[in-house]
């Protein structure tokens, strides 16, 4: 009976041992490229050794086929080579103090561009803003709700992708060159890199 009953034990021992390991292999971190061809001590290889990360490097992933089936027609074609830059820029996160958190916020940012900018998740508002600086000026955002949120700003011919930022009041997005910060109906508006600040009002 002594030996029946460590059989047992036994036996549960090892369907719970097997069951913890077939766990961690379906858990295991898993990104969208080949993690037996990087580097020890990459970027690469951390994004595969966090699930977080390799989460975020499948959902970019599945984010930039749906905006390259949207691109095709996209003359000049600049979606592949705007990817391989961001690579290479999210791989300069080694040099951060926060490698995790400068990895993490380069996926967030991207995957909220190319769903704003390839028009992959429904928009909130479009607001027109009519600015004092010249008769018929004008600035139209469409905001969308990603993560972070962002607004693509139309201003004659010129576009601009702007993030929201951090602001004691109203609310403030920020892009390459551009910035529009509103607030109860009128906004503060500056286009392009030392340009001056437009006062601008939300068009009836």
């Amino acid at each position: 009976m002594k030996i029946r009953k460590f059989r047992v034990g036994w036996v549960v021992f090892s369907l719970s041992a097997a069951a913890v390991l077939v766990y961690h292999q379906v858990n295991a971190a898993e990104p969208s490229f080949d993690c037996t061809a990087v580097a020890d001590g990459s970027i690469e290889a951390m994004i595969c050794q966090d699930q977080a990360l390799a989460a975020l490097d499948n959902k970019l992933s599945e984010v930039y086929h749906q905006a390259a089936d949207k691109a095709t027609n996209e003359y000049p074609p600049t979606l592949k080579a705007e990817q391989r830059g961001w690579v290479k820029g999210r791989n300069e996160c080694w040099k951060a103090d926060d490698k995790k958190s400068c990895v993490a916020s380069e996926y967030q940012w991207r995957i909220a561009e190319l769903q704003a900018r390839y028009g992959l998740i429904r928009p909130t508002a479009s607001v027109t803003y009519l600015c004092t600086d010249q008769p018929g000026s004008e600035v139209i955002a469409t905001y969308y709700p990603t993560d972070p949120p962002t607004l693509i700003a139309e201003r004659g011919d010129s576009v601009s992708l702007m993030y929201l930022q951090e602001s004691a009041s109203g609310t403030k997005y920020v892009g390459r060159n551009e910035s529009l910060w509103e607030h109860q109906g009128e906004a503060k508006v500056t286009w392009g890199y030392g340009a001056p600040e437009l006062d601008c009002k939300v068009k009836p």
